[in-house]
């Protein structure tokens, strides 16, 4: 059953009230593909708008603290941690993972997704004056841990 539906199957917001408070944490990723020539750019520092590593991480950051003004149905969450990791994957891919913490009585699952698909948006809006055909791709859940469900991982 969804939990966002009810009986009628009418959207609701989930009523998290009697649920216990644990320890949860969510990590997600993206990935944004670019010309090497691209890549090689950010990496020497060589970006007009600066360093666009620093700018996507903190947008990511931003973002997951505005997940719930972004998608309807979510929590306002009080996030006790929120960190990226941008790195190069190859010689044309930037990788990003997003982990999010709390102390609370729901999951930060959209709050890693939302960071780690700001971050590459935020690279594809600094960079797409000289590489307009990169591609986002990858976006997805990979480990998220406490609540009822446990702990789940992406399957290797």
């Amino acid at each position: 059953m969804l939990t966002h539906l009810d009986a009628q199957g009418r959207a609701n917001m989930v009523d998290v009230t009697a649920k216990a408070v644990t320890a949860r944490e969510a990590v997600a990723e993206a990935r944004v593909r670019m010309r090497p020539e691209t890549l090689q750019m950010i990496q020497q520092g060589g970006h007009p708008k600066g360093d666009v590593f620093a700018v996507a991480r903190i947008a990511g950051i931003q973002a997951a603290k505005k997940t719930h003004d972004l998608i309807p149905l979510c929590h306002p969450l009080l996030l006790t941690s929120i960190k990226l990791d941008l790195h190069p994957d190859g010689d044309d891919c930037v990788r990003i993972e997003a982990r999010c913490k709390l102390a609370g009585q729901t999951g930060v699952e959209m709050e890693a997704l939302t960071a780690a698909s700001v971050a590459a948006l935020t690279i594809y809006d600094m960079c797409k004056a000289v590489d307009k055909g990169m591609v986002i791709e990858g976006v997805r859940l990979l480990e998220k841990l406490g609540g009822k469900s446990g702990h789940w991982q992406v399957p290797a």
